[in-house]
């Protein structure tokens, strides 16, 4: 399979990402950002084409993305006037400050991954891998030296790509009480150096 890498979301591919960003991480962020109808339009309002990195096949279609954060911003953050406009203001009081325990970190020193999925049907085919070696190359472009990623405890099969690719375990943290909303116990921050 031909697969060509990208810096920047096409327009037109939007709502495939929406759908597979949601598929990735909504069993993480469901309890939060659901009902799904709602998180979809959220995500359709915040996901930064300028922040993600995406794998194409011949024909143009969506395999897989990378996510990353910068001191201008992350792949799929947003503001406060984002949450309320789609959840309202009572939904935005206490989605904000769950969102905001869970991801608010920017790292001026180490490149950021914010997030990284591949389709179903193209998994298994190297499409991670190859979105990784992207995001190090454009974080070796942007001039950092390290690349720094959190993977939860339930995401099994991403900590073994990241430890494969050369990645190393700088911690782990409990996430206490977080875990009832987000339905994980643990993240651990992996990084590597370029």
């Amino acid at each position: 399979m031909k697969v060509s890498l990208h810096i920047g979301l096409p327009p037109h591919l939007r709502a495939e990402a929406v759908q597979l960003y949601w598929l990735a991480f909504g069993g993480k962020l469901g309890r939060v950002m659901g009902p799904e109808p709602l998180a979809l339009r959220f995500l359709t309002r915040v996901l930064r084409g300028d922040h993600a990195i995406v794998a194409l096949d011949a024909q143009g279609r969506l395999l897989g993305m990378a996510g990353f954060k910068t001191p201008a911003g992350s792949f799929a953050g947003g503001e406060m006037a984002d949450v309320q406009a789609i959840y309202g203001r009572l939904g935005a009081a206490w989605r904000l400050p769950l969102l905001w325990m869970l991801g608010h970190e920017v790292d001026n020193d180490r490149f950021l991954l914010d997030g990284i999925c591949v389709a179903r049907s193209a998994r298994g085919r190297g499409i991670g891998s190859a979105l990784m070696q992207a995001i190090e190359t454009e974080a070796v472009a942007r001039g950092y030296e390290q690349v720094r990623l959190d993977v939860i405890d339930s995401n099994w099969r991403a900590k073994a790509l990241y430890l494969r690719l050369g990645y190393a375990v700088e911690k782990t943290d409990d996430i206490g009480l977080l875990r009832f909303a987000f339905g994980f116990r643990s993240a651990t921050t992996m990084v590597k150096p370029l």
